[in-house]
């Protein structure tokens, strides 16, 4: 079996090629640690400055300024290009509102 680099070949069959393919494999072993410690700081340094990774921001602010817009007379499309938001999210928005 022939292990196919980009730039060279790698018999696996041979001591040799067994030892470097090991070696390779170990250092992207060693490579993966690395970036997994590295991601946990980071998650632990953004959550010490108050930031929790997969929280949705509050829709609320947003709800009430586009509920204050159709109510001032835009359209749902108006207030949604003002806003920066999709016309189908002020669309559901005003549906789901309107339910409660």
């Amino acid at each position: 079996m022939i292990f196919q680099q980009i730039e060279e070949r790698i018999d696996i069959t041979s001591a040799t090629g067994e030892l470097i393919f090991h070696a390779f494999g170990a250092i992207a072993h060693f490579e993966r640690g690395l970036i997994s410690k590295r991601t946990k700081d980071g998650i632990q340094a953004a959550r010490m400055k108050g930031k929790n990774g997969g929280d949705l921001p509050s829709i609320q602010k947003p709800v009430l300024a586009l509920q204050n817009l159709v109510q001032a007379g835009r359209t749902a499309g108006q207030a949604a290009k003002q806003l920066g938001i999709a016309r189908s999210t002020a669309y559901r928005l005003i549906k789901e509102t309107a339910e409660t």
